[in-house]
């Protein structure tokens, strides 16, 4: 499909590097599983510092999660809980960033691209800092992205939308001559092509998925109802992937469930859902006028209600205001 994939926490396995085109090595706080051979197997290495559903915080690794192998693949006893740093161990400052950056390059002969993930908070100092580090692509992740690894509080009262977040990114490689050099990738809430378009028309480069492919996948499938119910949930509405008990057995070290999965087919799926993703981005680009999907731009969008406005900077539909506009962004 072209699309690159990414190891998540925890190292990275035979098996995905086996089956991805691109590859990205995630290097986390944790640092579970961290291997300097599987650095150099990369296709890229992405530095995390904060993920947009939980800025600024850490998570606990369940137990129950831990099952022979990925204790195996983490280098982690069996069965405990773990606490998942909120920061990297290492670092003291911003100073430390450019620092690992460096060390990173070394370790792979300076031939992987090196990105900087961090959740979207204060998306223009947090960019420019990526980029005087030395990254080569930042990655945006705003408060709509999903994660099995934090509490409610976090979830619902920290970080931004990815919306409001761009422009102020955008602007950052900008004052600094960076942008289209320094690619901007952003996350969190997407699920279509319309917001795939979005995104590019307010100067990101590409986007990533992680929930969107869940479903895709067969999460949250309706013939599971009754099993969602007995969950307190519903189908279309679950997303305590951390409770290990997914009855689509996507999100869960269960084998009984696990074998509900028909790899191949879910495979088809998410190929599907790529693929309509493109089109629908194409599609729209086209409406627009545009050749390509990267010839979006903020003129080509406008919002239909003050808060949208002024979080993209857009002017309101059917007027030239931006709320809160003073001249500069």
């Amino acid at each position: 499909m072209g699309t690159s994939t990414t190891t998540g926490d925890g190292g990275m396995t035979q098996e995905e590097r086996g089956h991805s085109q691109t590859l990205v090595y995630q290097y986390l706080p944790s640092r579970y599983g961290m291997n300097p051979d599987d650095l150099r197997k990369a296709d890229a290495i992405e530095v995390v510092i904060g993920q947009g559903a939980k800025p600024g915080g850490g998570g606990m690794l369940l137990g129950q999660k831990i099952s022979p192998r990925v204790a195996k693949m983490r280098t982690l006893p069996e069965g405990i809980d773990q606490r998942s740093a909120c920061r990297h161990p290492d670092w003291t400052g911003p100073d430390d960033l450019e620092i690992k950056i460096e060390e990173l390059r070394e370790i792979t002969d300076w031939e992987k691209p090196i990105y900087v993930k961090v959740g979207a908070a204060r998306p223009y100092y947090d960019t420019a800092l990526a980029v005087k580090s030395g990254a080569d692509v930042v990655v945006l992740d705003g408060m709509q992205g999903g994660t099995a690894a934090t509490q409610e509080v976090f979830i619902e009262n920290v970080g931004i939308p990815i919306l409001s977040a761009i422009r102020p990114a955008v602007q950052a490689l900008q004052d600094l001559g960076m942008h289209r050099k320094v690619q901007l990738i952003v996350s969190g809430g997407i699920r279509n092509g319309a917001d795939v378009a979005k995104a590019l028309a307010l100067g990101a480069d590409a986007v990533s998925i992680g929930t969107a492919a869940l479903v895709a996948l067969g999460d949250n499938n309706p013939i599971f109802e009754d099993e969602y119910q007995a969950l307190g949930t519903t189908a279309g509405a679950y997303d305590d992937w951390h409770e290990g008990r997914d009855p689509a057995g996507i999100t869960t070290q269960d084998p009984e469930l696990s074998k509900r999965l028909d790899p191949v087919e879910a495979g088809r799926r998410l190929a599907n859902y790529l693929a309509v993703l493109t089109l629908e981005t194409q599609t729209i680009a086209r409406a627009c006028g545009k050749s390509h999907v990267h010839n979006l731009e903020p003129e080509d969008l406008v919002a239909l209600t003050i808060e949208a406005a002024a979080m993209a900077r857009v002017p309101l539909a059917g007027t030239d205001w931006i709320p809160g506009f003073n001249g500069k962004f």
